[in-house]
């Protein structure tokens, strides 16, 4: 974890240490006080808008990696698709082969009974 994650927690904790002192340079430490306290917003939003960033860089890759999944997905699909055609139609040959073979030997053995 890097330091600038409790940056805010440091100059909040100074914040309040420094409000309780009293004294001549009471008043320059509320200051200083106050500056890191702006300093560590200002750091808090930049990190938060870096993280928003990398948010939507991954956004946008993981819509690009979807798409690309997706045209994978389509492409196997028309390839199954063709290949179940193609193996009904060997299918549908080898029944017609067989079909004409019964049919070729029926027809025999109708002619061997009235010979």
């Amino acid at each position: 974890m890097s330091a600038s994650r409790y940056l805010p927690v440091y100059a909040l904790a100074a914040a309040l240490s420094l409000t309780a002192c009293s004294g001549p340079d009471a008043e320059q430490a509320r200051r200083d006080a106050a500056s890191a306290a702006d300093h560590a917003a200002a750091a808090a939003h930049q990190a938060a808008d870096r993280a928003a960033v990398q948010a939507r860089e991954a956004t946008a890759e993981s819509r690009q990696a979807l798409g690309e999944a997706a045209r994978d997905a389509h492409g196997a699909a028309r390839e199954f698709a063709a290949d179940a055609s193609q193996a009904t139609a060997k299918a549908a040959d080898a029944t017609a082969d067989k079909t004409r073979e019964l049919a070729d030997k029926a027809e025999r053995n109708a002619n061997e009974k009235r010979n």
